[in-house]
């Protein structure tokens, strides 16, 4: 079976190592086009193109794969699958149609909940228990495809999104090399998607990530942890200086009461929340490194938060 493999980031990468390893005909990998990357800002090919290369599995990175010559050109691979993990792009219904036996997506939610771009973050920050990874096959529709199969994944207490990321990464990537056999064979199963309990995982936006200690204690801590690794929930707080930029990457649920805001205990990082109170585990100051909370403390007295 001849796969063409779209995929960019990290994520990606997991599943096309695992089909590399697994002795499937992966033809050629399609991925975002090379951007500034790093300190240095260098223009550095994505993850996946990096390790296609590697392989020496061909690789294109088009702007837009709505572009015509981009669409003769993947028409032109001959793929009997096409499968999508995370490509950053949206396929219109040539490049979907193209491959013999269709194109297949591994979305890291349990569809219908949290279609769209950010189902890892979306799950955690809203306090979900449960998540995981669906195999579905791509329609125009936003992942409304009919569904293949699934993975489930517990959500634990001390989950960044990063973390869970990298679990899913791998679920789904066995989950996907085990569903690309029964394709070929005709004997995959696909199950419409449930008209009930959809929800949309949007871009996170900037406004998001400033942390609201007027909130329960349980949605900061979910806020945190959702925001982990990038772009990072932050509070501003008084510096010797004057005010400091901190991330909060890592929480967990505190007792204590409190104002808003007011710092409970200085060394260990406990701050009061509407309800309750978060210790922060993680933290980083702007131009910084991360760093746990024994080590930030002996750096800066967390004192007043702004």
């Amino acid at each position: 079976m001849r796969i063409a493999f779209l995929g960019t980031p990290d994520f990606a990468v997991v599943s096309l190592s695992a089909l590399i390893q697994g002795g499937f005909d992966v033809a050629c990998a399609i991925s975002q086009p090379p951007a500034p990357r790093g300190r240095g800002r260098k223009l550095s090919p994505s993850p996946v193109q990096a390790h296609a290369e590697a392989h020496g599995i061909p690789v294109r990175t088009p702007v837009s794969m709505r572009d015509p010559g981009e669409i003769d050109a993947f028409r032109a691979i001959g793929a009997d699958v096409a499968v999508v993990v995370a490509f950053g792009q949206i396929l219109p219904r040539e490049v979907i149609e193209a491959p013999r036996l269709g194109t297949f997506n591994l979305h890291a939610s349990l569809l219908p909940r949290w279609r769209g771009a950010a189902p890892i973050q979306r799950a955690i920050m809203a306090g979900d228990k449960v998540t995981g990874v669906t195999v579905m096959r791509l329609t125009e529709g936003l992942d409304e495809g009919p569904v293949l199969a699934e993975a489930r994944l517990r959500i634990d207490a001390l989950d960044t999104a990063g973390a869970l990321a990298a679990r899913l990464a791998v679920a789904g990537a066995e989950l996907m090399a085990r569903t690309l056999p029964l394709i070929e064979a005709g004997t995959a199963t696909e199950t419409p998607q449930a008209s009930e309990g959809v929800t949309y995982a949007k871009k996170i936006r900037a406004s998001e990530t400033k942390i609201r200690w007027r909130r329960p204690a349980a949605e900061v801590d979910c806020q945190i942890r959702g925001l982990s690794p990038a772009p990072g929930a932050w509070f501003m707080a008084k510096g010797e200086r004057g005010p400091v930029r901190i991330k909060a990457l890592l929480s967990r649920l505190e007792e204590g009461e409190g104002a808003p805001g007011e710092v409970l205990d200085p060394d260990g990082l406990v701050v009061a929340c509407g309800q309750g109170a978060v210790r922060l585990l993680t933290v980083q100051r702007e131009g910084r490194g991360a760093q746990d909370a024994a080590d930030f403390a002996r750096g800066f007295r967390l004192e007043q938060i702004l």
